[in-house]
């Protein structure tokens, strides 16, 4: 059961490696910054090295302050990695941008009160986990929208050759973003390699060895470098045509964002910030440019994510019992 959670664990940081490279990469590649292997290539080596250099106060969130201690069983825990892979793999398949973060999350509160009840879920941890995940979208649209504004200032009346520098200066911000998404997004996958060593007794605390950052840093920065070309396409030309400011300026937005909730312990979607950084800086340009209706598709994507994987993994968890 143990190996069993291990190999699903980093499978799902490989999906979310995949999942997530659109929202590392699609300005770049679509403002032409960087060509589409060079782009992942470069923030796959970002994202392995984001969890040695910022800690791992995420992974202590999503493994101790969720649910109680008492509740996480192997089984558990594997229910709750496998709803999450299927949701990523529905999504993906589907080309629509959804929060690995939500399904995660989702699956440990399913799992977890299918085996023991609403009286597993701790409340302080639970609203510290929702505030992280439903405040920062806004938080990227309105930081994106800004920084969009001050750029168009300070660039007002600069010769077009001024996108030169948008180009080059993405660079900088694409390897800022992918160290902020290793940081946050890879701290998950060992919050839950660690929550299983704990629940089969490996570990009597919850401490995450390096082995596991390491093998978690690999895992989604594998995945990265393969890339999710049916969400970059998504996140690259669908809500608005991409230009080099709009990459950096979204880029810079949704690096502050993530990186300042993976510091605080906060476990943010990716996606969501970056789609939402997309969208404040183009609407800080114009509002009519941006596709309002793909950001309605996006949305319902993330109001589904939580309670449809919550019940995918209460259905996992219940043969996973019986086989235990």
């Amino acid at each position: 059961m143990l190996f069993a959670i291990v190999i699903a664990a980093l499978i799902f940081g490989f999906l979310n490696g995949i999942h997530d490279s659109s929202n590392i990469v699609a300005t770049a590649i679509s403002s032409r910054a960087l060509p589409p292997r060079v782009a992942l290539f470069l923030t796959a080596l970002a994202e392995s090295a984001g969890p040695f250099l910022f800690g791992v106060a995420v992974a202590t969130t999503v493994g101790k302050g969720l649910i109680d201690p008492t509740a996480i069983t192997p089984g558990v825990v594997l229910g709750a990695v496998l709803a999450a892979i299927a949701w990523n793999l529905i999504t993906w398949f589907l080309g629509i941008p959804s929060s690995s973060s939500h399904a995660l999350v989702g699956g440990l509160l399913g799992a977890a009160v299918m085996a023991r009840g609403l009286k597993v879920i701790q409340a302080a941890g639970l609203w510290k986990v929702l505030i992280a995940l439903f405040v920062s979208p806004p938080l990227g649209l309105l930081v994106g929208f800004l920084i969009m504004r001050l750029v168009l200032f300070l660039a007002a009346g600069a010769p077009p050759r001024v996108s030169e520098l948008f180009k080059h200066l993405q660079v900088v911000t694409a390897i800022g973003l992918a160290l902020s998404h290793g940081a946050n997004d890879a701290q998950k996958t060992m919050g839950i390699i660690t929550l299983g060593l704990v629940a089969a007794g490996v570990l009597t605390t919850f401490v995450i060895p390096l082995w596991v950052i390491a093998a978690s840093a690999m895992s989604i920065a594998l995945g990265t470098a393969l890339g999710g070309w049916r969400l970059i396409r998504t996140l690259g030309g669908r809500i608005y045509k991409i230009r080099p400011i709009h990459g950096f300026t979204s880029q810079t937005a949704s690096a502050a964002v993530i990186l300042g909730a993976a510091l605080l312990g906060g476990p943010v979607s990716t996606t969501q910030v970056v789609s939402s950084a997309i969208m404040g800086a183009g609407a800080a340009e114009r509002m009519s440019k941006v596709r309002w209706s793909v950001a309605q598709e996006m949305l319902i994507a993330w109001g589904l994510t939580i309670p449809v994987t919550a019940v995918i993994a209460a259905l996992v968890y219940l043969p996973i019992k019986r086989i235990v």
